[in-house]
């Protein structure tokens, strides 16, 4: 069994993909519209996101932008994407990258686990933690 993470957007699918492109060294590897879709008539904006995947190095997800009657944000839990990092180097690049627009919850610092690691809301309201264990 393997899970993937689908990150649901409210109109902003294809401009949070080419930001996290940027910021974790990655590719949107499909993205299909509403638009002469199956299912057009769902569409806020025909030309919003029905369905996307990305990659970058150890990070798949997919994602699509929510449709009329679709998923909306709920106070039922907290899901934040984890990224772990083998160099301290890397997670401060990262950390900077997403960091732009963003809510930082917690800057990176050492930590009493042995890693460094911080937290922050992106701009497109996605949480991430970001984790480098100490060798």
């Amino acid at each position: 069994m393997t899970m993937t993470a689908y990150i649901i957007f409210n109109g902003q699918c294809e401009e949070a993909l080419h930001f996290y492109a940027a910021a974790l060294n990655g590719e949107i590897k499909s993205l299909m519209r509403y638009e002469n879709s199956p299912a057009e008539a769902m569409a806020k904006d025909k030309q919003n996101v029905i369905h996307a995947s990305f990659a970058a190095p150890g990070v798949i997800f997919m994602a699509s932008d929510a449709g009329k009657g679709g998923p909306e944000a709920s106070n039922s839990g907290m899901i934040h994407l984890s990224l772990n990092f083998n160099e301290v180097a890397d997670l401060e690049k990262t950390f900077g990258k997403l960091s732009d627009g963003a809510r930082i919850t917690m800057p990176p610092q050492e930590t009493f686990w042995g890693a460094k690691f911080g937290m922050l809301q992106d701009k497109f309201g996605i949480n991430w933690m970001l984790n480098c264990e100490r060798k």
